[in-house]
């Protein structure tokens, strides 16, 4: 895996034990650890400074309370810090949470690359999450990735779908149409293509084609 700075924000003591042997065991770099969220916001910010950023902040959502007014109320704060301070961070968030309100705010507001739920199994989850990053693409655990294909107001079909794969692989929307003539797949035209990739885009809320392919790619539909 291509992570050579990582930064883990855990204050739970078992927690950081199973981190630091899944990291291990990956053959990742010794990754820093801190309990503290603030003194997390300082290391970063220092790396920065140093011209040698982290790649990767694996942070939880909940932090026992230190009674100072400088401790960040949780998590998600620290994700918003450390992303105003270094946008192109890679964040796994590990936690107990379960909600998938809270769970869709991470995604959609904070733009996380990964969220593992702390449970059964969440060691391989780690992993799979890891490699999934490490890649550039998004990680959704499992339980998340059925309702957040359910959630979107939009059923693919076949013709969809392919249109998704076409211009992920580089074809121009006018080669697109001529693909769906020779495989005869309705309606041809490059017309038709520009109107469903539009009606596709607002019927899950996205502005660019690239958040479909994103998206369609998380979801193993291309």
């Amino acid at each position: 895996m291509q992570f050579e700075k990582i930064l883990v924000v855990e204050d739970q003591e078992i927690a950081n034990l199973s981190l630091r042997i899944t990291l291990e065991q990956l053959q990742l770099q010794h990754p820093l650890h801190s309990y503290h969220t603030v003194h997390a916001v300082s290391l970063l910010t220092k790396a920065l400074s140093e011209k040698r950023p982290y790649d990767l902040l694996i942070t939880d959502l909940y932090f026992e309370d230190e009674g100072t007014a400088k401790q960040l109320p949780d998590g998600m704060e620290l994700v918003r810090k450390a992303r105003e301070l270094q946008p192109e961070l890679k964040v796994l968030v590990f936690s107990a949470e379960s909600k998938i309100t809270m769970i869709r705010r991470l995604y959609e507001e904070l733009g996380i690359d990964a969220y593992v739920r702390k449970a059964r199994g969440d060691a391989q989850d780690l992993r799979d999450a890891l490699g999934q990053i490490a890649q550039n693409r998004r990680y959704y655990h499992r339980e998340y990735r059925s309702l957040a294909a359910q959630d979107k107001q939009h059923d693919f079909t076949d013709r969809d779908k392919a249109i998704v794969r076409l211009l992920n692989e580089g074809y121009s929307q006018k080669e697109i149409a001529d693909w769906l003539e020779e495989n005869d797949m309705p309606p041809f035209g490059l017309s038709s293509v520009e109107k469903r990739l539009k009606f596709m885009r607002t019927a899950m809320n996205f502005s660019k084609n690239q958040q479909l392919i994103g998206f369609c790619k998380d979801l193993g539909m291309i």
